[in-house]
């Protein structure tokens, strides 16, 4: 992988979850791919838990900026600034981990992200 497949890649989920193209979920992760939505989150496995997860967002509005920050063989780190608007506009600064397979679908996605307000606290 290099900056433009891994950013090709960041366009493709992009325009899949606007368009909420759930189908795009095996052209973009493989088949047993591990999605975690926190790094301390019990990851989802596979295109059905992927796609059911995707439809939580399901109507937003949003804008999305990315850059990738490293990538080095198929690993990649992007960081992203998504923007939701509707009645309770949100913001959310997010670090993706992306290890690609061979075919440039993703095999493991773990994010990590902020959003302004929230409160971290340790147990």
């Amino acid at each position: 992988m290099d900056h433009e497949a891994v950013m090709t890649w960041v366009a493709a989920y992009e325009a899949a979850w606007r368009e909420e193209d759930l189908r795009a979920v095996e052209t973009l992760f493989t088949e047993d791919a591990r999605y975690a939505r926190s790094p301390y989150d019990d990851p989802l496995h596979g295109h059905g838990e992927i796609r059911d997860f995707w439809l939580v967002d399901s109507g937003e509005t949003f804008t999305l900026r990315a850059a990738p920050v490293a990538v080095e063989g198929t690993t990649a780190v992007v960081r992203l600034e998504v923007r939701y608007g509707g009645p309770e506009p949100q913001e959310y600064r997010d670090l993706w981990i992306l290890r690609f397979a061979d075919d440039g679908r993703v095999a493991d996605f773990e994010e990590w992200a902020y959003w302004p307000g929230k409160a971290f606290t340790v147990e």
